[in-house]
């Protein structure tokens, strides 16, 4: 008895027609779609200001009209968290726009993740709830069912314990379906995209589209799952990208910390995940173990932190340090008056020697200043940087013209027992059932750490290369903290891999992490180890602390980094 459950969207913005490829490409019984992360919470929160009847995402609502009949037609019962901060006006919008088609379909929403009220200040405070109140409406017979703030993985393990009829202190299965939820909930990324191995995966498939790793155009990712809590991971027939071990381990390793992945339901133990390819785009996972939940929910609170501004100095040419050192000195004098509380200055070296071009001869300086009072960072800002054209350092001028100061957010992880949660399921029929919160919990703490791998053979040659030559990486955000996974693809590259890259080695090719806890973990069975970093984000995406404000790329920079390598390995 085998549940095909797919998806259909990793961010509020993603490929608008994945909807409809998903319905048309192949058998689904639930398709799923995550519009939610820490950021668009937080847009949400500021169109809700605008506007009370908002704060869902509105691009479902056009997807759906598209769509409705087809879904409808087909049996597939749809699962999203696209209702945002409102799904009860998501929901509704769904049942006026069913009527206005004149087809037939039961909505249902789940509710109670909403706590802005007992937090004083947050423009949007949301609890993280898990699958079975999507379970409840699922078998109360909704055809859509839509929720606010819950899991990533909950869309996927909510239809799983419907189907299967999982009770919660179904560990393992529930496990099994959160490993597979976290592989979906990103689209995409499972099929090939953003994939560290990327060019060589192009070049495997040469010019023929139809080898299937074809990606300009991955296809959406669906999991078969099974009974046992075990499933396969593939894509439709004949979609762009490719499904392989590579792939899935690289979403796995996103966005986590330790061995223990924990959720409202259960908590998933990575390090128990086996992973195998079952065929052309078909990897299989197995013998996911699980423990009870932490006995906290995890709740995301998104405040405005302030305004911010910036100004892009373009340097061309000759005594970039000098010019650079002029106008800081020059800003500094005309700020003084009213400091910003926060100023960040940052001189990026694109310029070369001897150019061809008058871009490629210039380098960047960036200035953002960061206050509560916009006035700070608005027209004190502006006129600064203006006044000084005609009378700063040759070639004086900027990337665009100062703004006014727009606001800026801060994410923060706040814990409340799983009993102050009002977790609910609102049938299509009209009746609340409520759901449960959690009975046995686990005070979590990280597992011993696995003995490494017996260490390489006596070293041979080595070469001084990029680490991205013998391993991936997949990097991205956690509020102010970063976790970088990395990867490699046989054991013996796992053996030099555990016993090189150690805290102080990531420190010393990531120098921005040098001062910042680092914690590594490792996890055999995938050959990867992860490594989380502690405050590099500062105050959360919204803030935009740094260069890369959600760290997407920070793998792609130690990817880059060069160590000596065994020459047997490249």
């Amino acid at each position: 008895m085998t549940l095909r459950v797919g998806n259909a969207s990793g961010f509020y913005g993603d490929r608008f027609d994945a909807l409809r490829e998903m319905l048309t490409g192949g058998e689904l019984d639930v398709l799923t779609g995550d519009y939610l992360a820490e950021l668009t919470m937080l847009i949400l929160g500021r169109d809700r200001l605008k506007d009370p009847g908002a704060g869902y995402a509105r691009t479902f609502l056009r997807q759906l009209e598209d769509c409705l009949g087809l879904a409808r037609e087909r049996g597939v019962r749809i699962v999203t968290n696209a209702g945002g901060l409102n799904p009860a006006g998501l929901a509704d919008a769904v049942r006026q726009l069913a009527d206005r088609l004149g087809i037939p379909v039961r909505v249902a929403h789940v509710e109670g993740d909403d706590l802005t009220a007992a937090h004083p200040g947050s423009l949007a405070a949301h609890a993280y709830l898990g699958g079975f109140g999507i379970a409840e409406c699922l078998r109360a017979g909704a055809d859509i069912v839509v929720t606010g703030r819950v899991t990533d993985a909950a869309l996927v393990t909510g239809p799983a314990a419907a189907h299967f009829g999982w009770g919660p202190g179904e560990y393992d299965r529930l496990a099994g379906a959160v490993v597979a939820g976290h592989v979906l909930e990103c689209g995409t990324q499972a099929t090939g995209g953003n994939y560290a191995f990327f060019a060589a995966a192009g070049a495997a498939a040469g010019a023929d589209a139809g080898a299937g790793r074809d990606l300009r155009r991955p296809g959406f990712p669906l999991a078969e799952l099974h009974e046992d809590g075990s499933c396969l991971i593939t894509k439709h027939p004949g979609t762009g990208g490719f499904v392989d071990v590579g792939t899935v381990t690289a979403q796995l390793l996103y966005e986590t910390g330790g061995a223990r992945y924990a959720g409202p339901d259960v908590t998933a133990r990575l390090d128990s995940v086996r992973l195998s390819q079952d065929g052309p785009d078909r990897v299989r996972i197995e013998g996911v173990r699980g423990e009870a939940p932490p006995p906290a929910l995890k709740v995301g609170r998104n405040r405005l932190g302030g305004f911010r501004n910036e100004v892009v100095f373009v340097l061309t040419g000759l005594d970039i340090e000098a010019k650079a050192a002029l106008v800081r000195e020059q800003m500094a004098d005309a700020l003084a008056k009213s400091p910003p509380s926060g100023v960040t200055w940052e001189l990026v070296r694109t310029d070369r020697p001897d150019a061809d071009t008058e871009e490629r001869a210039s380098a960047l300086l960036r200035l953002v200043v960061r206050d509560r009072d916009q006035e700070t960072v608005g027209r004190a800002l502006t006129g600064a940087a203006v006044e000084l054209a005609l009378a700063s350092y040759p070639g004086f001028h900027v990337l665009a013209p100062p703004g006014k100061g727009a606001p800026y957010g801060v994410f923060e992880d706040v814990y409340v027992p799983h009993g102050d949660v009002p977790h609910m399921a609102v049938l299509h029929d009209g009746r609340r059932i409520p759901v449960p919160p959690a009975q046995d919990t686990l005070v979590l703490q990280d597992p011993p750490e696995p003995p490494l791998p017996e260490p390489p053979p006596a070293a041979g040659p080595t070469r001084r290369a990029p680490l991205g030559l013998v391993a991936g990486a997949r990097s991205g955000d956690k509020g102010g903290n970063a976790n970088v996974g990395v990867w490699v693809r046989s054991d013996e590259a796992w053996r030099w891999l555990a016993h090189t890259l150690t805290v102080d080695t990531f420190r010393h090719l990531l120098p921005e992490t040098a001062e910042l806890p680092v914690t590594r973990h490792l996890l055999p069975n995938l050959r990867a180890l992860n490594f989380t970093v502690e405050g590099i984000l500062g105050e959360g995406v919204a803030a935009q602390h740094r260069f890369d404000p959600q760290a997407k790329a920070l793998g792609e920079w130690l990817r880059s980094r060069h160590l000596d390598i065994p020459e047997a390995l490249l």
